[in-house]
Formats: structure tokens, C-alpha cells, sequence
């Protein structure tokens, strides 16, 4: 009996750690979420920033140029 008892007190306690771990977890990825929930990425840069493509809006790409450029950059 006395054996039975320390199973179900062992068992009740890694519940417990178990729960209060996820617990905190949760809360620790809401608060991440809510630090970058107002985080503009995309907004217009700041400052000395130079124009990385050299595409011209003239002349119309070939579209295996253009995935040929996809390919070699890896984006």
C-alpha cells in the first residue's frame, strides 16, 4: 500500500513539473510573438541604403534570364 501511494505522489509530481514547464513555455512564446507583433520589416530603409538590383524597367526580361538569376541567387 505504502508503495502504491509513492507511485501515484512520483506520478502527481512530474505532472505537475510537466504542466508548470508547458505552462511557461506558452506564455514565453506569446511574449516573444508580442515583442515582433509591431516589428515593420518592410518598412522603406533608413539612412545611406543603395538599390541592389540593377534591373532596367525599359526592356522587358526574358523569363528563363529571370529564373536562371532566381536559381544562382537562391532566393
Amino acid at each position: 500500500m505504502l508503495s502504491f501511494i509513492k507511485v501515484v505522489l512520483q506520478t502527481l509530481k512530474v505532472f505537475i513539473i510537466f504542466t508548470g514547464c508547458t505552462i511557461l513555455f506558452y506564455y514565453g512564446i506569446m511574449w516573444v510573438n508580442e515583442e515582433y507583433q509591431n516589428y515593420h520589416r518592410y518598412d522603406s530603409p533608413e539612412g545611406s541604403a543603395l538599390k541592389v538590383s540593377t534591373l532596367n524597367k525599359d526592356e522587358n526580361p526574358v523569363w528563363l534570364d529571370r529564373l536562371i538569376l532566381f536559381y544562382l541567387n537562391g532566393e
